[in-house]
């Protein structure tokens, strides 16, 4: 009896199926999604620019300016404030205001790696260490006690000229408080900012509105006691419950 002949090509095309599948050409199976880019996890995230759009651009700006919140490319905020301020305000927010903590330790989801890339790319990144021509602005924090009615003379010896003599500036100012004629005792304005806010513009000014900073464009520079004054005074004209009583309905 001929013995039967053998048919390889079942065999030769299994053979052919297990190269491609094992070459790296032929790695895809179908139905199965292919390599794509390695997703790094939130913590491992180590780059300023990519921390600060993520966290920082939405209040501050993109480019640390012409946001919603203080202008951190300003360098007299930074030269005042300093990096140690900063990371701090970062890791834990400011109670009651609208700056939340980003540090885990505080409840955020950033960790002590990343506020310090935070703060010291926001400093290396915006500051100029000659913007000060050799003076040394006033504390940041202050030991000071501020007197209200002290405060209300030094608001209208060095203010009025943009925010009017009681500070309500110009009712048609589209940006309240920041800006010239605009008015700084608004009550919906002064509910959002902290004392160390109002106390750090007066101190950096708001470059973007064209506030100057606390060396003013006057004969002589605002002093520590001073600023302390026209904190507490601006802090007095807070009301409890700002934008109320709400208009009745019939």
């Amino acid at each position: 009896m001929r013995p039967v002949p053998l048919n390889l090509k079942p065999f030769c095309t299994l053979l052919l199926c297990v190269a491609c599948l094992t070459s790296s050409g032929c790695n895809r199976i179908s139905g199965r999604p292919g390599q794509g880019p390695e997703v790094v996890r939130p913590e491992q995230v180590l780059d300023f620019r990519t921390l600060y759009k993520s966290n920082c651009a939405a209040c501050h700006g993109i480019n640390g300016r012409n946001g919603a919140s203080i202008t951190l490319s300003n360098p007299v905020y930074l030269a005042a404030a300093g990096q140690d301020n900063i990371r701090e305000t970062i890791s834990k927010g400011v109670p009651g205001k609208l700056m939340p903590p980003f540090g885990k330790a505080s409840g955020g989801m950033l960790t002590d790696q990343q506020i310090n890339i935070l703060a010291q790319g926001i400093v290396q990144a915006w500051s100029n260490p000659s913007v000060l021509n050799g003076q040394t602005s006033p504390p940041y924090h202050t030991t000071l006690t501020g007197d209200a009615p002290r405060g209300q003379q030094a608001f209208t010896a060095f203010c009025a000229r943009c925010h009017g003599a009681t500070g309500t500036g110009s009712s048609g100012d589209p940006k309240p408080g920041t800006g010239k004629l605009g008015s700084i005792v608004d009550s919906s304005y002064l509910a959002l900012v902290s004392d160390q806010y109002l106390r750090t513009i007066t101190i950096a000014g708001y470059p973007d509105e064209g506030m100057p900073d606390w060396r003013t464009d006057g004969a002589q520079p605002l002093t520590d006691q001073q600023i302390t004054d026209i904190v507490v005074w601006l802090a007095s004209q807070r009301t409890a419950n700002p934008g109320q009583p709400y208009p009745s309905h019939p």
